[in-house]
């Protein structure tokens, strides 16, 4: 079987900026971000893995360079079909505006029935990615691959291989840096984690040694 595991992209400042990112170009990973990054390289730095694609953005690019950095051998494949959504006319919005539209409800409710003016539907990108992830399990049989997308992407995909309605995926959490993982063969799917955090866990547990240690005084 070909092991998956799906990565979403580790944190930036845009979300500060209240609007909707989407395709906008030149969102970076803040400094956070970068630290949750490394953490995520450093977790997967044995994995045997053998491919490593992204979403074109550049917070996904920066975020699968971390990981290839403990891997250099291997080089990243830039992909549309694991992309973020195509919000179209709501791109760069913000979302205090959006709520009021009447489509922000049909998105959080039905999902399946929704759609972004100029750009895709719901139903669509969940077909979309999941075609993406299909083809890249028939391409690479048995080896496991790295997959660094974004939150919605990767609920929709995950909702797609637990049999889980279109209009349920938004109960599932996938967090910032998080790792999911997926074991498509011939026949059923099988889903081996979701949102797993340890690293980060890890990385903060770290942080917390070292504050302590630099306010301890030393005995004379």
């Amino acid at each position: 079987m070909t092991q998956i595991l799906l990565i979403r992209h580790a944190v930036n400042d845009f979300v500060k900026t209240g609007k909707l990112a989407g395709w906008t170009p030149e969102v970076h990973l803040n400094d956070e971000g970068k630290a949750q990054a490394e953490a995520l390289g450093q977790r997967l730095a044995d994995a045997p893995i053998k491919h490593i694609y992204a979403s074109p953005l550049e917070r996904t690019m920066e975020t699968a360079e971390a990981i290839r950095q403990h891997h250099a051998h291997l080089h990243i494949q830039s992909h549309e079909g694991i992309g973020e959504v195509r919000y179209g006319d709501w791109e760069g919005k913000s979302i205090a505006s959006l709520q009021r539209r009447k489509m922000w409800q049909v998105v959080q409710e039905y999902p399946s029935r929704a759609y972004f003016p100029n750009g895709e539907t719901m139903r669509g990108v969940q077909t979309r990615a999941v075609n993406a992830i299909e083809s890249i399990a028939s391409t690479h049989p048995r080896v496991m691959v790295v997959i660094v997308s974004h939150a919605d992407l990767i609920k929709m995909v995950l909702a797609h291989y637990l049999g889980m309605h279109l209009d349920n995926f938004q109960r599932l959490v996938v967090s910032p840096a998080s790792i999911s993982m997926l074991a498509l063969g011939h026949s059923r799917p099988f889903v081996g984690a979701m949102n797993d955090l340890g690293h980060l866990a890890q990385m903060e547990r770290e942080r917390k040694q070292a504050q302590q240690t630099n306010n301890t005084t030393p005995v004379t």
